[in-house]
């Protein structure tokens, strides 16, 4: 027989108590949305403000080592102005350096590869390139002066990011960039593979300007090298 005190307790709601199994659920969608959510503010910010680039040759030596990864400043030319002589910049070289694109190439592959190039997880295309800018369009870009040095416009150019013990060019050359294009070298001059190597190229071994992505203004790794990507000269010597 139940007694008075017994009649009296409340019952108790068995429901109102937490479910652990939901619970654990609902933290883990918590989860996975914040990482989505953060994953696509990190995909949108490479592509249109600043996008990780690993350096994969020595061809930018001293001013870019190999290993080093740069931040490519892809707002640098959005809103009015073009690349300028002397910034280091990274452009797309098909259809100037690495030939015609691929017609039968996956999309779904090459979009996934340029989503992990972006957030640093996968190494650049193979068609992408840093250099610097020695001649924007309308320049007449030749080597070399009694010196040995490059001249734009008939003034030789400063180039004192040059490897130590290089010569501005090994190779003689001529050439009047055309508009919208650029004449672009690595500071790195008997290691790179530049305009000088495309002369006979479509082109002519300039680069398009709307192929640029943007200009490398910072390297971010490792944490000895972090600054600013030191700028050329811009210009020819007076």
């Amino acid at each position: 027989m139940d007694t008075q005190a017994e009649q009296d307790e409340p019952e108790r709601d068995r429901s109102s108590g937490p479910d652990e199994g939901t619970g654990g659920r609902s933290r883990f969608v918590r989860a996975a949305l914040y990482a989505g959510a953060v994953l696509a503010a990190l995909l949108l910010s490479n592509a249109f403000i600043v996008q990780p680039f690993g350096i994969p040759s020595s061809s930018m030596d001293p001013t870019l080592r190999v290993g080093d990864r740069v931040l490519v400043n892809k707002l640098a030319y959005r809103f009015g102005g073009g690349p300028q002589r002397g910034d280091v910049v990274v452009f797309d070289g098909t259809d100037s350096f690495s030939g015609e694109a691929d017609p039968d190439a996956n999309p779904v592959t090459t979009a996934l590869r340029k989503a992990g190039a972006a957030t640093g997880l996968v190494p650049p295309a193979e068609t992408d390139y840093v250099k610097r800018v020695i001649g924007v369009g309308g320049d007449l870009v030749r080597c070399c002066d009694r010196r040995g040095r490059i001249e734009v416009n008939g003034r030789p150019v400063n180039e004192d990011y040059l490897y130590p013990g290089d010569a501005p060019s090994d190779v003689p050359f001529e050439t009047r960039v055309p508009t919208g294009r650029l004449w672009v070298m690595g500071d790195h001059r008997a290691s790179s593979s530049d305009s000088r190597d495309h002369l006979g190229d479509p082109g002519g071994g300039t680069v398009p300007v709307d192929r640029v992505i943007g200009r490398a203004d910072w390297i971010g790794w490792p944490l000895g090298r972090i600054g600013s990507v030191p700028a050329g000269a811009g210009g020819a010597d007076e």
